[in-house]
């Protein structure tokens, strides 16, 4: 019986060519979608663990009655048994208890030097510490040589001193993407012991607080801060928002430091206002680190004093964010959100 079909025709060469093309053209428009829904997933688990490190501080403002220091650092002109220390673990190993991590939280000393901690302090990873959208992992990373306590090698456009990074130390610690609100650049940047820098003297929610001394080491903290203290409310303050770290500076200090650093001021708490905008985006030279920022497409994440986490315009005017930041003065429906 004969055939009714002929003989099978192969693709000729433009066909093969036309359907590479329409594939091609499929996976350039497919593509965008897919990164869009990767960045919209990373950002989600953003917003959780900022959320995370709110339910955290609120369990141990409700536990000890107060907010955790932000880190504990004397001022020039103290007297004699305020004036220890300076390189104390910062707020960070305070939460650790709070965030199911209480293997590591029992091998700190609070206010033994950050950099001494044994290893499973400055090594273990921390869930919940880290942006997705910039690292999978808070650690380890290099670290910088440890000097003197304190110290700065000069300042910036906004008055804030830069840390100095000279030292004979070379230690390790982990990373770490979010930072404590310690308010806008009041009541001064010029170096005096009123300083924001200084114990005693944030404008944010979590500052900075005065030594207690006793023979010459730090036993306690003096300046303990508390929900009440935010005069403006919990749901118009910042509580935590990502660090503005450039590119083509993560693992480097001081843009990228230890997360436990007590000493510098940068490592685990940031600044926002007048003088110190939101930076704009990984790729911003115009902004330093002591500012917030984020590798978000055109926002910057934070957790508020209330617990609830908002996604807030990079390009938000820095007066905006500087009443956000101080406890005192804050506009809460002024912010643009994304």
């Amino acid at each position: 019986m004969r055939s009714h079909f002929g003989p099978k025709s192969a693709f000729t060469l433009v066909e093969l060519l036309v359907v590479i093309a329409i594939i091609g053209l499929l996976v350039g428009l497919l593509l965008p979608a897919v990164q869009q829904a990767r960045e919209a997933a990373r950002r989600l688990q953003c917003q959780n663990n900022l959320k995370q490190w709110g339910l955290a501080v609120h369990n141990f403002e409700s536990a000890r009655k107060s907010l955790p220091p932000a880190r504990i650092a004397p001022r020039p002109s103290d007297r004699a048994d305020f004036s220890c220390g300076g390189m104390e673990m910062n707020w960070i190993a305070y939460l650790l208890p709070y965030i199911e991590q209480n293997a590591v939280a029992a091998e700190v000393d609070l206010f033994g030097k950050w950099y001494a901690q044994p290893e499973i302090v400055s090594s273990t990873p921390i869930p919940n510490l880290t942006c997705p959208s910039r690292r999978s992992s808070s650690g380890p990373l290099l670290s910088r040589a440890v000097g003197g306590a304190g110290g700065s090698s000069g300042r910036l456009p906004c008055g804030c001193p830069i840390p100095n990074v000279g030292g004979s130390q070379t230690v390790y610690g982990i990373a770490g993407d979010y930072a404590a609100n310690h308010g806008d650049l009041s009541p001064g940047s010029v170096g005096l012991a009123t300083d924001f820098y200084y114990g005693g003297n944030g404008s944010g929610a979590i500052n900075t607080s005065r030594p207690i001394c006793s023979s010459g080491n730090v036993i306690g903290y003096v300046d303990r801060y508390a929900f009440r203290d935010i005069t403006d409310g919990l749901s118009n303050t910042l509580l935590f928002g990502e660090k503005h770290i450039l590119a083509s500076n993560i693992g480097i200090f001081p843009d990228d430091g230890p997360t436990y650093d007590g000493d510098h001021l940068p490592a685990g708490s940031r600044i926002v206002g007048p003088g110190l905008p939101l930076a704009q985006g990984p790729r911003d030279l115009t902004s330093n680190y002591y500012a917030f920022g984020s590798w978000h497409p055109g926002i910057v994440q934070f957790a508020l004093a209330d617990g609830s986490v908002r996604s807030i315009s990079s390009s938000t005017d820095s007066v905006t964010m500087g009443q956000l930041a101080n406890r005192h003065n804050a506009e809460f429906a002024k912010i643009e959100l994304e």
